[in-house]
């Protein structure tokens, strides 16, 4: 299912090629670094320690390349990977993959150099500067397109590394340090210093097999991130940004500047939980059961899902509610209703929660975890679930005294994934936000959250009658009673219900704001009068601003989605998981219902009740913190006088 048909295809005659060119590399050539600091002369005839003896050196000024004094080094990656182990004389089946996983990820590299040449002009005007002819007004355009191959060789070979060899990583895991022989001239000096580099961190880090793959994936990672960054500002790559190119052979697809992965699954260990095994929880248990449905009408070839070209997905969500009333036992029903439907499809799946664990000391190490825990979750060839329980405590809040560096990192690294500049909505994973106290979230985090879903436990006394049954199990004899087991979690019903308990607000603050708009304006029928209860909203809270609004009309969007793909589309996926796009989109719009200013005023009141609550809760918890403050130094003051008397 990876296959994508906006690829274009990479053709292995194009590739191979190359081959000879990047075996040519491999076996030796002569360097001189610019910016990076070589070993001691000796240093290659040396077994490593596996420490790393180079010291960092890093330009003031990106991009700049300055003529150092220091002579040219032969560089050979095959002798310096072969002498990575204990001085066996033959070399190991992981430095063979190593050295065919360079060299092929090379090739691949200078292959997608020579198309973006060719597609951006570079082959041309190379042509005419072989000749003597290139025009001199056209100088800085060939300087700024060179540099550009130079981006795209580096880039495509980092990603290729680091794609082939994924599989042979193991527990072991290498810290290299930053990528300093970043060169832009052209493709193939480009190629030059990052092999250059790479045989320096071999040579410092690959002391055995283990290490070795690790340390050459760590580099390309690192190089990828370096290079990526440096193109976010670089001139005359819109040609590369917007092309992708398909390796068959390796299952392996070039898409801009984004880290390619394996179609891997997660291996979940949980013990999932069915619906019906979840009391109460109404409304966010349907959601969550919807949710699961919506991820599966992910289209692999087209990489969009129709309801989010609808725009009735949902790509955050926040799941809040006391402790004890079912967050977790959420977590499991629908990772395992979307668990078991990939497995059905044959779809990879991947789920991972980011939990304080994710929380380092070392300054910048909190936020790579989190960018590396929405990168596995957002990777299009897979359908992911991430989960971030107990979010109150691993992400920071702002102006908060008592939140550590690795918290904000992670606040700042959700904020722009969730809703950032460069965030891509495709439909195939979906991230929950889980907290006891929301009211602690960061305010700007917690309304990336575009769904909301209270997880309020059992309410009634039939839900308290089912939960007590579900948990006591088969094991005694004691009657039922006069009792219809799980009628009161008959999921439509209970819904509806749900639902429409919002027409009116249940925060005190938000039912003074709508009995005053109503009292003044009469009933909410109209855009204009809905916008003044907005308006109204807002003068009572500052912090409800145009994201809420947002957010409110994507919940909208999904109520006109208020319906449950068929079971046995799950179950038989040539019914419609298997169908194309525009198939699959033309059956969703058939299913849609008219949006009704009913279903409005309940996402308004819905959505609003919760800020209201997380508000009021926050400022009742600062208020005391003040008070207890007071008390505090009063008391400190007392003592302090009294001393002085004595």
């Amino acid at each position: 299912m990876s296959q994508t048909s906006d690829a274009m295809e990479l053709r292995e005659e194009d590739i191979k090629k190359h081959n000879s060119v990047a075996g040519a590399l491999l076996e030796g050539f002569d360097h001189a670094p610019r910016i990076g600091t070589p070993l001691a002369a000796d240093a290659p005839a040396e077994k490593s320690s596996g420490v790393g003896t180079r010291r960092r050196f890093r330009s003031t000024t990106p991009g700049l390349v300055t003529q150092r004094n220091v002579a040219s080094a032969g560089v050979q990656l095959i002798g310096r990977i072969a002498r990575a182990d204990d001085g066996d004389m033959l070399v190991s089946p992981v430095q063979a993959t190593v050295m065919h996983a360079l060299r092929r990820a090379v090739a691949i590299a200078l292959a997608v150099a020579e198309n973006y040449a060719d597609q951006s002009g570079l082959g041309d005007l190379k042509r005419a500067n072989l000749e003597g002819s290139l025009p001199a007004a056209r100088k800085t355009e060939f300087s700024e397109l060179l540099a550009g191959e130079a981006l795209v060789t580096l880039y495509v070979f980092g990603n290729a590394v680091a794609y082939l060899l994924s599989s042979h990583l193991t527990e072991v895991t290498v810290e290299v340090g930053d990528v300093d022989e970043v060169l832009t001239d052209n493709g193939q000096v480009a190629l030059h210093g990052a092999l250059w580099e790479l045989d320096q961190d071999i040579a410092s880090h690959a002391s055995d097999d283990a290490r070795l793959v690790g340390t050459v994936c760590a580099f390309a990672e690192m190089l990828m991130e370096k290079v990526a960054l440096r193109a976010q500002t670089a001139p005359r790559l819109e040609s590369f940004k917007g092309a992708a190119w398909r390796v068959e052979a390796d299952d392996f697809t070039v898409r801009g500047f984004s880290p390619a992965s394996k179609a891997k699954s997660t291996t979940l260990t949980m013990t999932f939980k069915k619906p019906n095994e979840v009391v109460g929880n109404h409304i966010a248990k349907y959601q969550a059961m919807k949710l699961s449905k919506m991820l599966m009408a992910y289209d692999f070839d087209r990489r969009l899902n129709p309801f989010a070209d609808l725009g009735g997905f949902i790509f955050t969500f926040m799941g809040d509610g006391a402790p004890g009333t079912g967050k977790t036992t959420l977590i499991q029903m629908m990772a395992g209703l979307v668990n078991e439907y990939c497995l059905n499809a044959g779809y990879p799946f991947r789920y991972q929660n980011l939990s304080t664990d994710n929380i380092d000391s070392y300054q910048g190490k909190s936020g790579q975890n989190a960018k590396a825990f929405i990168n596995n979750i957002i990777d299009p060839s897979v359908i992911g679930f991430g989960t971030i329980d107990d979010i109150d405590q691993l992400a920071g809040k702002r102006g908060d005294r008592q939140s550590s560096a690795g918290q904000l990192e992670i606040t700042a690294v959700l904020m722009e994934s969730f809703a950032g500049a460069n965030t891509v909505v495709r439909g195939n994973c979906t991230f929950g936000m889980f907290s006891n106290y929301p009211e602690n979230v960061d305010d700007a985090l917690r309304q990336r959250a575009g769904a909301r879903f209270l997880v309020d436990g059992p309410q009634t006394r039939d839900d308290y009658i089912d939960i007590l049954n579900l948990l006591m199990g088969k094991n005694h004899d004691i009657p039922l009673g006069d009792h219809q087991p799980f009628a009161a979690q008959e999921i439509k019903k209970a819904v509806a219900a749900s639902f429409e308990s919002h027409s009116k607000p249940h925060e005190e603050g938000l039912m003074k704001v709508f009995d005053q708009v109503s009292k003044d304006i009469g009933s909410l029928d109209t855009i204009a009068k809905l916008g003044t209860y907005l308006k109204g909203i807002q003068e009572a809270d500052e912090r409800f601003t145009g994201r809420a609004i947002k957010n409110i009309t994507d919940a909208v969007k999904v109520r006109a989605m208020d319906f449950e793909l068929p079971d046995e589309w799950m179950e038989q996926p040539d019914l419609f998981l298997f169908k194309g796009y525009d198939e699959k989109l033309a059956m969703i719009k058939d299913m849609r219902k008219p949006i009704t200013v009913e279903m409005v005023i309940q996402e308004i009141n819905r959505y609003a009740d919760s800020e209201f609550r997380y508000a009021d809760k926050s400022d009742e918890i600062a208020i005391e913190n003040a008070v207890r403050d007071m008390q505090r130094m009063e008391a400190a003051k007392k003592r302090f006088l009294s001393g002085g008397a004595g």
